[in-house]
């Protein structure tokens, strides 16, 4: 007797599709930053990285700090900090001393510890804002790490040549003249004189030609994100309200405490 073959009623599982692969090598990605933006960031929507710019930014910030430490006089700085200070005024010579020395000691260790933890901190606190900012302003669908490796692309430029400018200006400027609080004069600040306001240089500060290197980079990254919804200068709207926003809150903390 023949039987009749039962067909497979068992559902088959769906096939999942590949994962779309970068077009760009992650090199290629830190060099489109500064030669093709827009067709780099259109490569890491499709294929989000973040490992080596986030490697490259901590290795600049580093070699940046081993410049900084080996060259700069913390002892003289510290020296000038507290005798500006008028809450020092009444401390005896020695008391001064004491605390030159105890800042001349711990400073570099300070200066190694920022300067590992605050690129992260600033790349993760950009990221959040920004993800919050697009998903809630733009409906942009944009998720953390297609974000995060947005942020982490697009700050790699302005810290290349930023630590490129800081170490050419650390080692060419004569001792002592080495402005660590305002090191490389890309911004309007460096055009005030010495007994400006402090809400004044905080504003300077802020009109940076690297600040707006990053700004545009934002743009266009998030932008690719979901052209659709980020139009024409949306984008760009968006990342530079932000920055606006930040601005004003630095500026009204210096001028609050000042």
């Amino acid at each position: 007797m023949e039987t009749t073959p039962v067909p497979n009623s068992l559902p088959q599982p769906p096939t999942s599709e590949p994962a779309p692969k970068a077009a760009i090598s992650p090199l290629g990605r830190i060099a489109g930053m500064f030669f093709s933006p827009q067709a780099t960031f259109e490569d890491i929507v499709r294929a989000p990285s973040w490992i080596l710019p986030l490697v490259l930014i901590l290795v600049l910030s580093l070699v940046a700090v081993i410049a900084l430490n080996s060259h700069f006089n913390w002892r003289d700085y510290a020296s000038g900090q507290i005798e500006k200070n008028p809450r020092t005024a009444k401390l005896t010579p020695e008391q001064k001393q004491q605390q030159v020395e105890i800042s001349a000691k711990y400073s570099p260790i300070v200066a190694y510890v920022a300067g590992t933890i605050l690129p992260v901190l600033g790349l993760l606190v950009i990221t959040l804002v920004l993800w919050g900012a697009y998903n809630l302003l733009a409906n942009a669908g944009a998720s953390f790490k297609l974000s995060w490796a947005i942020v982490t692309h697009a700050l790699v430029p302005a810290s290349i040549v930023g630590t490129l400018l800081f170490i050419t200006v650390l080692f060419l400027k004569p001792a002592g003249t080495f402005d660590i609080e305002n090191p490389v004069a890309t911004n309007l600040a460096v055009f005030f004189p010495d007994d400006s306001a402090k809400w004044l240089v905080a504003l300077g500060k802020n009109i940076d030609l690297l600040e707006f290197w990053k700004i545009l980079l934002l743009a266009i990254g998030f932008a690719a994100l979901n052209p659709k919804k980020l139009k024409g200068g949306k984008s760009l709207t968006i990342v530079l309200s932000l920055f606006l926003l930040y601005v004003v809150i630095r500026v009204g903390g210096a001028f609050i405490f000042s």
